[in-house]
């Protein structure tokens, strides 16, 4: 049997690597995130929209606290947001905030959702991982 090596998605191929860029810029700037940290918050930011969007499940998913910032960051930039949406989707994904969602079950929940879309996921941004640290630890799992 031969192992194939399977090349996961990245949220950040979901938008133009100009685009990216202001975003990462203004999600560091913003909320006061070293740009390395930034990258990674955006990244995972679009992978989540856009599995919310293409499922429809946009009710039953939520950001964890730490990516969170990331979706701000793009709706702040309405036109592209829109515009992104649009032609994600086919219609625009709003974001209803419920913080109280943020369990470490529905975090396993979402990383898995997202997983199975094929992208990559960093577990420390979800709370989901055993050993994660500060900054990038979101609070929402035992870890922290």
């Amino acid at each position: 049997m031969t192992a194939v090596a399977v090349e996961l998605r990245r949220g950040r191929d979901l938008v133009e690597p100009e685009l990216f860029d202001r975003l990462v810029d203004f999600c560091a700037t913003e909320y006061g995130l070293e740009r390395v940290v930034a990258e990674q918050v955006q990244d995972e930011a679009l992978a989540l929209l856009y599995v919310m969007g293409t499922t429809k499940s946009g009710a039953a998913m939520a950001p964890s606290e730490t990516v969170d910032p990331g979706w701000h960051t793009f709706m702040l930039h309405s036109a592209e947001y829109a515009q992104w949406c649009h032609e994600s989707f086919g219609y625009y994904l709003h974001h209803a905030p419920n913080s109280k969602l943020r369990t470490q079950g529905l975090m396993v929940d979402v990383v898995g959702r997202i997983r199975e879309a094929g992208f990559f996921v960093d577990d420390r941004l979800w709370g989901t991982a055993g050993d994660c640290n500060a900054p990038t630890c979101c609070g929402d799992g035992p870890c922290c």
